[in-house]
C-alpha cells in the first residue's frame, strides 16, 4: 500500500505511473491515528511506501510518527533519495555549505521567533529556515534585526518549479528586492553563519553567555571568546558575572 500526506495529490503520480495500489492519507492530525493503521499492515508482513505531496517525509513534512513507530518495533525503514529544499537552495545560495543548520520553520508568533533568532545570532554555521509568504518579509525583517543588516543572505522561492527565483545579497539587500516582487509560493531563506572579525565588548559578552548557556564553563567560555578576538579573557569573565 502507499501512505501518502494527500492522497488527491499523490494519487496524479500514481495514475501517471499505472501504479494501483491501495492509498491511505496521514494528514495533518490523521498521522497519529492513521500511522497505527498503517502499522497493522506492516506487522502483517506488508510492504508500504510513504510519500509526502513535496520535500522528503520527516523532513519538515509529515511522516516522523510512523517511521520512528517502525523503527520501535525493529522494522526496516528504507530510504529512497527525493527532494530535499534545504539541500537545493544551500546548493545554489552562494553561502558556505562546509557546515550548516537546519531550523525549518519558526514560531508564527513573533515574540518567540525573535527569542530564537537571538539564541541564533552567534552561530557561526550556515542557517537554513522554511517560510511561508504571509510571514516571510516580517521574518527576514526580524532576522536583520537580530543578524544585522549586512549578514549575507538567500531567499529561494518556488525550488524547481516554474515561477522559481532567488533573491541574494545582504539581509538589506534582499529585502529591498522584495519590495518589487510578488510575494507567493513556498520559501526557503539561507542565513551566513557569523564570522570572525571586530566585535564590540557587548557582542563578545553575548559570545561567552551563549557558550555558558550550552553547558561550557563559564572560565573556558570566557577564554575561548578572548582568544578568538584577542581579548582580555578576566575582562570577559567579570563582565559576564554582571549579565
Amino acid at each position: 500500500m502507499v501512505a501518502a500526506e494527500d492522497t488527491r495529490h499523490s494519487v496524479k503520480l500514481l495514475n501517471h505511473y499505472g501504479i494501483t495500489k491501495p492509498l491511505v492519507s496521514y494528514w495533518g492530525e490523521k498521522e497519529k491515528v492513521k500511522a497505527e493503521e498503517v502499522m497493522k499492515r506492516l506487522r502483517q508482513g506488508e510492504s508500504v511506501a510513504l510519500v509526502s505531496d513535496a520535500g522528503t517525509p520527516g523532513i519538515s513534512d509529515p511522516g516522523g510518527v510512523l517511521i520512528r513507530l517502525a523503527l520501535g518495533e525493529g522494522m526496516d525503514v528504507v530510504p529512497i533519495p527525493g527532494p530535499s529544499a534545504l539541500v537545493t537552495a544551500l546548493s545554489i545560495s552562494g553561502l558556505p555549505t562546509e557546515l550548516f543548520t537546519f531550523i525549518g520553520f519558526l514560531p508564527s508568533k513573533q515574540g518567540q521567533r525573535k527569542r530564537i533568532l537571538k539564541d541564533l545570532a552567534l552561530e557561526p554555521a550556515t542557517l537554513v529556515f522554511y517560510e511561508s509568504p504571509h510571514r516571510v518579509i516580517d521574518t527576514l525583517i526580524d532576522m536583520e534585526e537580530a543578524f544585522g543588516k549586512e549578514r549575507g543572505a538567500a531567499l529561494i522561492k518556488e525550488l524547481t518549479k516554474m515561477h522559481e527565483e532567488v533573491f541574494r545579497g545582504t539581509l538589506s539587500e534582499v529585502l529591498d528586492a522584495l519590495e518589487e516582487a510578488t510575494v507567493v509560493g513556498e520559501y526557503v531563506i539561507v542565513i551566513e553563519g557569523r564570522t570572525g572579525g571586530h566585535v564590540s565588548a557587548e557582542e563578545a559578552l553575548e559570545e561567552v553567555l551563549a557558550l555558558v548557556k550550552k553547558g561550557m564553563g563559564r572560565k573556558e567560555a570566557a577564554k575561548t571568546v578572548a582568544s578568538q578576538y584577542g581579548l582580555s579573557s578576566k575582562e570577559l569573565y567579570d563582565g559576564s558575572l554582571n549579565k
